[in-house]
């Protein structure tokens, strides 16, 4: 890419609003047609503060669409039976149409065999393996969050993606793996790195779109980005140091002035001064990929009280 203009910005508060704009007019017409009010649980064991936080923002905003929202509070001393049982009893409520235990769990309570436990219908975090399982087939599922939003929110932008070459730099369940098989079925030709792959740069710097959840930050710098990329950052990560932020940021008054007032300010997995010029399209952090993954999992919900996945 040449010339001085910036990245075009993937305005991730926007399609969020469109999302959610969109599951309350869909929670109306359900409460109007079938008398359902989509009802969500979420479950919080322990006190940890930051899912503490993301749980409150979680029941804020489905109240706010018109969903029935309940936080399960457990204590931290709460065992895996325990769990599992409380699970069992929300798969059976009628009234409880999606389920999400909050991760991570306190030591000693496997993750896994409690995703395993929720019943795949109500699953609309889209972990369970057999959602999991129905994505990678190409059938009706629920989808994991993040990735779900972000094809959304390259929809709401008219990204086109058939055709495109796609990286995804990441192979978590939650983004990585997800984000490839959701893009193959957009059409995209997808390579998939991570923190094995020799020569990063080499695999990047080729695509079309860029999709950056490897959970380091600033890695992705102008030698990953092909002129006039799509580049979507997944990651987040706060940065106290003020030199650390001038090398991401520049002289950016607002980015400075939260670290010096504020003691922190965020950054994702792709350097953001050098993206801005070197990208064709870019998801800022914060305001991209993060507010899309609520608004989603409202969208689940709706569908899960719908009772048709898609």
């Amino acid at each position: 890419r040449t010339g001085a203009s910036e990245a075009r910005i993937l305005d991730g508060e926007a399609t969020a609003r469109a999302i959610r704009d969109e599951v309350a007019a869909g929670c109306a017409l359900l409460e109007f047609e079938r008398g359902i009010t989509p009802g969500l649980t979420v479950v919080l064991v322990g006190a940890d503060a930051a899912s503490s936080i993301y749980v409150k923002n979680k029941n804020r905003a489905a109240t706010a669409v018109g969903i029935r929202s309940t936080v399960l509070r457990l204590p931290e001393s709460t065992t895996e039976a325990e769990l599992l049982q409380v699970v069992t009893r929300l798969n059976r409520d009628p009234a409880t149409h999606g389920i999400l235990v909050q991760l991570p769990l306190p030591t000693g309570i496997r993750e896994r065999r409690v995703i395993e436990a929720i019943d795949p219908t109500k699953d609309v975090d889209g972990f369970h393996p057999v959602n999991v399982g129905r994505l990678v087939a190409g059938l009706p599922g629920f989808v994991p969050c993040t990735p779900a939003g972000i094809v959304t929110l390259l929809r709401h932008h008219q990204i086109p993606l058939a055709g495109r070459h796609a990286v995804v730099v990441g192979r978590s369940n939650i983004v990585g793996k997800p984000m490839a098989f959701l893009l193959l079925r957009e059409d995209c030709t997808v390579t998939i790195c991570h923190s094995k792959t020799p020569d990063l740069a080499a695999f990047c710097s080729g695509a079309d779109l860029l999709v950056a959840a490897v959970g380091r930050a600033g890695l992705l710098r102008t030698a990953h980005i092909k002129p006039g990329a799509v580049v979507v950052d997944v990651g987040i990560h706060r940065v106290t140091d003020e030199a650390v932020c001038r090398d991401y940021y520049g002289d950016d008054p607002v980015r400075l002035a939260a670290v010096r007032e504020r003691g922190s300010t965020l950054v994702g997995d792709v350097h953001p001064r050098e993206a801005r010029i070197r990208a064709g399209w870019l998801s800022p952090v914060p305001g991209g990929v993060g507010p899309l993954t609520i608004a989603q999992l409202l969208a689940n919900t709706l569908t899960a009280a719908a009772g048709s996945p898609s």
